[in-house]
């Protein structure tokens, strides 16, 4: 729809619920009850995505979404597929800071399903994104997999979801590593929802501090070191390493376009001999290929060379025609 209106949008979503019916079904056979119902940038209204989880529909609109979107119209297509009881509509299209919600169930808690786990979401909250990534969820099935017995480091935990997910499949114990409390509050109710608080540990700690300590490298930079927990230096059989695009902070800069290295040695220093380190880059603009010659260039450098790498795509709830997603997952082996 190249003027990015809404006219077509019912056909639009009506087709998209079509293509998905095979993974719905697959879904909800692995005890899964949330995922993408229409991904917009790549099935016909750009910055417009809606989003099912458990009982709440989010229809999400984005900057690349037209001014003038018909929302109402949006609304009403999307009542009439099976998306749940709650339609919420949240606006991002004047930036992170001016994000507009609406809906009569905009700040009520549900539970959302995946792979039998079970997460907190809701619509109306402090921050910006959902309370769990659904492009990750791929990702979050490759961990269940590997998890039992295992321990497992959540680097950028967010909302613990990844944490939560290999306690579910039995891994014996959990970091959760972030720097904000109030999401690490919202992964520790996650937690206890589903009764694996026991093993997990939550740390509100910087992750560049938590994986520098753990890999032995220094923590401060010119002799200058802010307070931080101290971490003894240790290794772990799964590491998970997630983080933002960009951010600054007193440990460094995150840059997942220009320095992805800085975050990925310190992460596979403290992944352990036979362990899997599971990390992920969703900046569009990174190609693939290159980011993975990246990461094998900085696994030498670091004297511990990637014994093998599985690349791992979204699933087709998160269409890619072209085959070159934005979120790129790398299970690399030690």
């Amino acid at each position: 729809m190249s003027d990015g209106g809404t006219g077509d949008f019912a056909q639009l979503l009506a087709i998209a619920v079509s293509r998905r019916a095979g993974l719905v079904e697959r879904l909800r056979a692995e005890g899964t009850d949330c995922w993408r119902v229409f991904h917009g940038a790549t099935e016909g209204l750009p910055g417009v995505a809606i989003d099912r989880f458990g009982a709440l529909c989010m229809v999400q609109l984005f900057r690349a979404a037209s001014a003038d979107c018909d929302v109402s119209a949006l609304v009403e297509a999307t009542a009439g597929h099976d998306v749940g009881e709650a339609i919420v509509v949240v606006d991002r299209r004047r930036g992170p800071a001016h994000v507009v919600v609406h809906g009569d169930h905009a700040d009520d808690e549900y539970i959302a399903r995946e792979g039998g786990m079970r997460c907190l979401v809701r619509a109306r909250h402090a921050g910006q994104d959902p309370w769990l990534f659904l492009d990750l969820r791929a990702a979050r099935r490759a961990l269940r997999e590997i998890a039992p017995g295992r321990s497992v480091l959540n680097l950028f935990a967010y909302t613990c979801g990844a944490g939560v997910a290999a306690a579910c499949a039995g891994a014996r114990e959990v970091w959760n590593v972030d720097f904000s409390t109030n999401w690490l509050a919202i992964g520790a109710r996650n937690a206890e929802l589903n009764g694996v608080a026991a093993c997990q540990r939550f740390l509100a700690e910087a992750a560049l501090a938590v994986m520098r300590q753990l890999a032995g490298i220094p923590v401060g930079r010119r002799g200058k070191v802010p307070h931080h927990a101290r971490i003894e230096r240790r290794q772990f059989d799964v590491v998970v390493l997630d983080p933002p695009r960009l951010a600054h902070g007193s440990f460094g800069k995150i840059d997942l376009v220009g320095d992805y290295q800085s975050l990925f040695k310190p992460a596979w220093l403290s992944t352990a001999a036979g362990g899997t380190l599971i990390a992920t880059n969703n900046v569009a603009s990174v190609e693939r290929d290159s980011w993975l010659r990246a990461l094998e260039r900085c696994a030498e450098k670091a004297g511990r060379p990637l014994r093998d790498v599985q690349v791992l795509a979204p699933d087709a709830d998160f269409p890619s025609p072209d085959g070159r997603s934005p979120l790129k997952v790398a299970l690399c082996q030690a």
